[in-house]
C-alpha cells in the first residue's frame, strides 16, 4: 500500500477524532437557558413530543444546550408507528404539547416568552 494513502488515512482519523471531541465538549458546556429550563421543569410543566416530530425538534433548538433540563416526555413508539400508552391516557393528540401544572395545555411550538409567562419562570436578561 502506498505510504501517502496511509498518511492521509491517519490525518483523516485525527481530524475525525478532533471533531468528535469538540462536539462532545461543546454539548457539555452550560447552556444560556439552563436555569430557565430547570425552572420550567420545577414548575410542573411537561413537554410531550416525538423523536420524529420536526416541530418538537424546533422547540428543542430554542433551548440549545439547555434542552437536557426540559421536562421532555417521549410519546412515540420506537418504530414511529404508534403512541405510548401513557401519552394516549393523557390525551396527547399532537406534538409538541405542553401540559402545565394547572392542567392547561398548549400545542405547537411555544415561544420562550409564552413559556415564561405560563410557568412563572424568568427568562435570563437579554433573551427575548
Amino acid at each position: 500500500m502506498d505510504k501517502k494513502y496511509i498518511f492521509g488515512g491517519i490525518i483523516a482519523l485525527i481530524i475525525l477524532i478532533g471533531l468528535l471531541a469538540f462536539f462532545n465538549w461543546q454539548s457539555s458546556q452550560p447552556g444560556q437557558l439552563d436555569s430557565f429550563a430547570q425552572c420550567i421543569k420545577n414548575s410542573g410543566a411537561t413537554f410531550y413530543g416525538a423523536f420524529w416530530c420536526p416541530h418538537c425538534a424546533e422547540q428543542k433548538r430554542e433551548f440549545g444546550n439547555s434542552v437536557k433540563y426540559l421536562p421532555y416526555h417521549e410519546c412515540s413508539t420506537a418504530d414511529a408507528k404508534g403512541q405510548l400508552q401513557d401519552c394516549t391516557d393523557r390525551g396527547i393528540e399532537s406534538y409538541p404539547t405542553w401540559v402545565f401544572a394547572n392542567n392547561a395545555t398548549s400545542t405547537g411550538v411555544q415561544s420562550l416568552q409564552t413559556l415564561a409567562s405560563t410557568t412563572g419562570c424568568t427568562l435570563p436578561a437579554g433573551i427575548e
